[in-house]
């Protein structure tokens, strides 16, 4: 049984440390593990299955050679994972190796050669055991010596791991899948020795029908080495099937890990040269030709061209950048040529950001899958327990020995608790790395069980239902004006000012001048409060408020009125005294915002708008998105106050924000969503990072998560029942050895292959509003708002 996380020896300070755990078969080999290490004094494990991998929280006195030392009293094999195992040294003698045979550790690795070897050469012999056991026409003279010593290489060598694994866990005090399978093998196999040997079955002629169901005649002369042979070829086959199934569970991140760039042509003074990725610096200028892929964070210092993100953030759109524009690693350069001064490298990129919250969400543990290996972990023994005890009741009912030693062997061979085990956390990891393709990093179980319970969202206005940057809304000209020279004009006049309002119309001005140079001024003046102006082409101009009393045209009045409503800036250009245009200046609303808000309300989630904005700036965007519940004006203390009220209301609260002002109300919320743009406050108080500016990415993680739940449901659903159906079955004898380890190799794949469905998660059409179905598996109100579920895209 799992045991109770230990506190701490001391307040002193403590490190996490991750493991790779090789030899875990089931859910009570994870118990095992984390028992072992709990022992430790101020250490706390969680061992995840489907990964291999042990999150460690421990003293910093305590070591990794520790840790390991640990795990590998218990029976198992540790190692660190590859990118925190420094070069070797000869003193430090041989590094542990990691035990591959079934596919551990996790998603390090798929199916190992040798586990592979080992399935077809036990293909190769169980075959003809298989067929000649179960066609009574094609049994020869001595048909049976055969099988018997092709069973004995079977029994002998493909199943050495089982036999290997449950001595080691006897030594231990402990049982677990292993124990069962070498047991039900090392009965078939001696059961059919002895009837060969003293019971006659090994004469000459011998004939053995065969039947779906072991008989309860009590035929001595029966052999049961279809049985021995089976069980060893379908364990060995389902395991192999499951550790590919969990190998892709994985790749996600195995290949967040592989998109980082090898190599990067460095810019020097004396020219170009080719070096490793990670040979380059903070500052340094590298090229980025068009087919490449962007080596590392950094800003365009030349060149203009199109990025394709789709595999980091998953934006579809090439993204337009130019000299200023900040671009992220992996990116893939499909226009011109870049020049990019580099901004962070290695462990501070982006990328490696992504890689390692998608790690960490992964390493963690459910609540359920908690109570799941629980359960497990006390599964085995009982098992058998529960084996042994029918062995006795069989005969002390009067039975001859075959069907009780059958029936014992069926209950051994059918009650396995690898899907148990495997139920929730190859779901969690499917998720999380569906996820994150969608561009939604999930920090870890918890916050997905928390996620689905959400209902009422918290939104941040500036840099997340808005971009929070200063941009031209729009451009109304006077009668028979030209918006293009008036845009012209005031741009050429802004271009020496620092204020957003100016650099936002430089910028516009740029794009829409494809280039061309603007032109020069000449007497430039900036009033602050006011405006700016300057002489442009011979002519004076002005850019500002407007000034009291100004006689200005209706089209530019109506043009302020809605600038006003709408919470933008206002700007009026005049030439030589006469007015030419009105310039909107605001932070624009992000085009994903009004759908995704409107996709959450028809999820029966309440959107609630919270700013440090003013009242007219905050009741403009939530009209323009659809919130009707509006708090403006409001401090970073008082963000987290309104988040604290909804709760005592008895709601379950996300916030989504972007600022170090968001962070105190995104920690006190059930659930912190952080936009990736946004500061390391945020982010690092959030339990969701959103990759990229998509506000519609919160309506995937919500469907992803019920598509989650709902699956983890089914898995257990399965994994529970598959075990009271089965083991009763087992018991009384209407289950043959053969098939029982049939169902149980099936049941693991089965739980494996519909967590990989996950992986096929789709993002619901644009514009997409429609509720989806409810879970009717219960029927209290209550019940319903805890486990409503989505299908999947």
């Amino acid at each position: 049984m799992t045991s109770a996380p230990r506190p701490p020896a001391a307040d002193g300070p403590r490190t996490s440390t991750d493991l790779l755990v090789g030899g875990m078969t089931c859910a009570a080999c994870v118990g095992r593990v984390e028992k072992k290490l709990g022992r430790v004094e101020g250490v706390t494990a969680t061992v995840n299955l489907a990964t291999g991998r042990a999150r460690v929280s421990h003293p910093a006195e305590v070591t990794s050679g520790q840790l390991i030392s640990v795990v590998e009293s218990a029976g198992y094999t540790a190692r660190l994972p590859p990118e925190t195992v420094r070069p070797a040294r000869p003193e430090d003698g041989d590094a542990p190796e990691g035990d591959v045979l079934d596919g551990q550790p996790g998603t390090e690795a798929g199916p190992g050669a040798e586990e592979r070897n080992r399935l077809r050469t036990t293909t190769l012999l169980s075959v003809p055991v298989l067929v000649l056991s179960m066609v009574p026409a094609l049994q020869f003279a001595y048909w049976q010596w055969l099988c018997f010593h092709l069973t004995t290489v079977v029994v002998l060598w493909s199943a050495l791991p089982f036999h290997r694994r449950a001595v080691k866990g006897l030594r231990h005090a402990t049982a677990t899948m292993d124990t069962l399978v070498s047991l039900g093998v090392v009965a078939s196999y001696l059961w059919s020795a002895y009837a060969l040997y003293v019971s006659g079955a090994g004469q000459p002629g011998m004939r053995m029908p065969f039947s779906l169901f072991p008989g309860a005649e009590g035929a001595a002369a029966h052999l049961y080495l279809e049985a021995a042979v089976s069980v060893p070829l379908f364990v060995l086959a389902g395991r192999h099937l499951e550790a590919r199934a969990r190998h892709g569970t994985g790749s996600a991140l195995r290949a967040l890990a592989e998109l980082g760039a090898k190599d990067v042509e460095l810019r020097e003074d004396g020219g170009n040269r080719r070096v490793p990725a990670d040979e380059l610096r903070v500052g340094q200028e590298f090229v980025v030709r068009p087919g490449e892929k962007v080596a590392t964070d950094g800003v365009v210092a030349e060149g203009t061209s199109a990025l394709d993100l789709s595999l980091v953030t998953g934006e579809s759109a090439p993204v337009e950048v130019g000299p200023g524009s900040t671009v992220v690693g992996a990116a893939v350069n499909v226009g011109g040529l870049l020049v990019v001064r580099a901004t962070a490298v290695g462990a501070d990129t982006q990328l490696a950001r992504i890689t390692r919250l998608v790690t960490d969400a992964q390493a963690g543990k459910a609540r359920i899958q908690r109570l799941a290996d629980s359960v497990a972990g006390v599964f085995v023994p009982a098992v058998v327990a529960v084996a042994c005890t029918v062995l006795g009741f069989w005969l002390g009912a009067g039975a001859d020995a075959e069907p009780a030693v059958t029936a014992a062997v069926a209950v051994l061979v059918v009650a396995c608790p690898c899907a148990l085990g495997l139920a929730t956390p190859t779901a969690f990891l499917a998720a999380t790395g569906r996820g994150a393709q969608l561009g939604v990093l999930i920090r870890g179980p918890e916050a997905l069980e928390r996620l689905r319970r959400i209902d009422t969202v918290v939104f941040d206005k500036t840099g997340t239902l808005t971009t929070g940057r200063m941009t031209l809304a729009a451009t109304t000209p006077a009668p028979g004006e030209d918006p293009a020279y008036a845009l012209r004009l005031a741009a050429a006049v802004e271009y020496g000012s620092e204020h957003p309002i100016g650099r936002a119309v430089v910028a516009a001005a740029r794009q829409a001048e494809g280039g061309t140079p603007l032109p020069s001024v000449t007497g430039f003046r900036a009033v602050a409060g006011t405006g700016v102006s300057g002489r442009v082409d011979g002519r004076d101009v002005t850019v500002g408020r407007p000034r009291p009393g100004a006689d200005l045209p209706g089209v530019l009045r109506r043009a302020l009125e809605r600038a006003e409503t709408a919470a933008h800036t206002a700007v009026v250009v005049e030439a030589d005294g006469r007015p030419l245009a009105v310039l909107a200046v605001g932070d624009t609303l992000r085009p994903s915002s009004e759908p995704a808000v409107c996709r959450l309300r028809a999820l029966g989630i309440e959107p609630v708008l919270v700013t440090g904005d003013g009242p007219a700036a905050a009741h403009a965007v939530a009209r323009q998105v659809g919130i009707d519940t509006v708090h403006a004006r409001t401090t970073p203390e008082g963000k987290a106050g309104v988040v604290a009220a909804l709760r005592a209301e008895g709601r379950r609260v996300a916030v989504i924000g972007d600022g170090v002002n968001d962070a105190a109300a995104l920690a006190s919320a059930d659930l912190g969503i952080a936009m990736g743009s946004g500061t390391d406050a945020a982010i690092g108080a959030a339990d969701i990072t959103l990759v990229r500016e998509d506000m519609q990415a919160v309506v995937e993680a919500i469907r992803l998560t019920r598509a989650t739940l709902r699956t983890i449901r089914a898995n257990l659903v399965w994994a529970f029942g598959y075990n009271v159906v089965t083991v009763p079955l087992a018991a009384t004898g209407w289950l043959n050895p053969m098939f029982a380890a049939v169902t149980m190799s099936a049941s693991s794949v089965l739980v494996v292959a519909n967590s990989l469905r996950l992986r096929a998660h789709r993002a619901a059409p644009p514009g997409s509003a429609a509720p989806e179905p409810a879970d009717d598996t219960t029927s209290t109100r209550k019940e319903a708002d805890d486990l409503s579920t989505s299908g999947v895209g």
